[in-house]
């Protein structure tokens, strides 16, 4: 049976406490400060440790420190109105959840529902430490390149917790995967899991969508309106873009987080939820805050536990196997058994994926799509210049008093040296025939021979004038 320990200076709230957890079925013990805990600790291991944070002969947190990480035990911090911020601190040591006073025994009720599946949890992912060793795979991610490794110990770490996290990290690069693996190892797994584009919604709808409205609230509320902060109590609710959400309703969102009521639009009646956050960004979300793009409070509140998730560029040979993951999905969703063959593999180790992870899924379906119903290979199609982000080495610079026919070389080579050889790409961006390119290339002495159903068939262009 989970044994819990109470630390509080107040009679009155430890009492309190020790009622709601005797009729969930669990033992408690009680101590009124860090010198009558430490006995209890000696005569019975807890499973769980409420502790206030403010204690006659110290705090909860020199509590906290005297136990070894390893040892399981589960702590929840209790603290005032005025001290919250020392809250936080205490989840980012490693709480796993939070009280303000006066406390909400349902909220209590919530915690207690959770917790005694810890061990379970961190058996749970001790488990998919073993897939990661075996098959490259943690959770709903892919990838065991370093970078990615470093991004499995934090969600290890963070996810059995309530902290807030903040997901940093370019376009494309799997912050709403990364934010279904951490609900899908939290102790909130089996509540809902809500995602919401802050910038895909209305300015004059999202407050309705992320707190709900009553019927006749505005001109077409014809009904009341579930919002998602009221769908996903007791789960996990993931806001991509958060920097695009308006000022005025990050005010709200941050009193959310703060109280842990909202209410609908339309009503002055206090909703209660217990919903984590996961909060996620592709821009700088301190360069957000100078911009006034994101609330300075509400950056803190959200930035708990950042964590980066790294470009595919950084990701090394994760490129291979999340590209074969696409195309077996793929295989087994068409009966194929199709491969890419080697021009292919060669190609995706060489390009940059400005669009990361999205980009490449989509490579491998144009793959898939453009082969030929009888062949065993994909297709070698030519990869897509994104237009988004200039990458290291695709400016050439060409000195004054340059000849007209060298520039031409220069540009003609740097450019199919950026499309990794193929030549139709090379030929597309420079806005010359297929023949062209390759009888400059047989001028320049480069011609690596005419890849297979190339049309050659177009006149010969001159690159200069004619060609702009």
């Amino acid at each position: 049976m989970p044994h819990v320990l109470i630390v509080d200076d107040d009679l009155s709230t430890r009492d309190a406490l020790a009622a709601i957890i005797a009729e969930d079925g669990l033992t408690t013990a009680t101590a009124g400060d860090l010198r009558e805990a430490r006995i209890q600790l000696v005569r019975q291991m807890p499973d769980v440790v409420f502790t206030d944070l403010k204690l006659p002969d110290g705090t909860g947190v020199d509590l906290f420190e005297d136990l070894d990480p390893r040892s399981g035990v589960e702590f929840v911090v209790i603290t005032g109105h005025a001290t919250v911020e020392s809250a936080v601190s205490a989840l980012k040591m490693g709480a796993a959840d939070y009280l303000v006073k006066p406390i909400n025994m349902q909220r209590v009720k919530a915690i207690l529902s959770r917790l005694p599946r810890a061990g379970d949890l961190k058996a749970e992912i001790g488990t998919l430490r073993g897939e990661l060793r075996r098959m490259g795979r943690f959770g709903l991610m892919l990838g065991n390149s370093p970078v990615m490794q470093q991004v499995y110990d934090q969600i290890s770490r963070v996810a059995p917790t309530a902290a807030s996290v903040m997901l940093v990290g370019e376009s494309g690069t799997g912050k709403e995967v990364a934010a279904q693996t951490l609900h899908q190892l939290s102790l909130r797994r089996k509540h809902a899991f809500l995602a919401v584009n802050c910038g895909a919604i209305s300015p004059n709808l999202i407050e309705s969508e992320m707190f709900g409205h009553e019927r006749g609230a505005f001109t077409g509320a014809d009904r009341q309106h579930k919002g998602y902060f009221e769908r996903a109590n007791g789960g996990t609710l993931f806001l991509d873009e958060i920097t695009e959400m308006p000022i005025e309703l990050q005010v709200k969102l941050l009193r959310v987080l703060e109280t842990g009521m909202f209410m609908r639009v339309g009503t002055t009646k206090e909703i209660e939820t217990d919903v984590r956050l996961i909060a996620a960004t592709n821009r700088d979300p301190e360069q957000a805050v100078l911009e006034g793009k994101l609330r300075l409070d509400l950056y803190h509140r959200l930035n708990v536990f950042p964590i980066s998730l790294p470009p595919l560029r950084e990701r090394g040979k994760d490129v291979e196997l999340l590209a074969q993951s696409f195309l077996d999905d793929l295989n087994e969703q068409h009966g194929t058994k199709k491969h890419f063959p080697s021009a292919v593999r060669e190609m995706l180790l060489s390009y940059p994926w400005p669009g990361n992870v999205r980009e490449l899924k989509n490579y491998v379906q144009r793959a898939h799509i453009m082969s030929s119903a009888d062949s065993d290979s994909t297709a070698t199609v030519p990869l897509q210049i994104s237009l988004s982000k200039p990458t290291a080495g695709t400016a050439i610079t060409i000195p004054f008093g340059t000849s007209l026919a060298e520039a031409d070389r220069q540009l003609i080579l740097a450019t199919l040296e950026q499309c990794s050889g193929v030549k139709t790409r090379a030929a597309e961006i420079l806005g010359i025939s297929l023949k062209t390119l390759y009888n400059r290339l047989v001028e320049y002495g480069n011609d690596a021979g005419r890849a297979d159903g190339d049309d050659v068939n177009d006149e010969p262009q001159a690159l200069g004038k004619a060609d702009a």
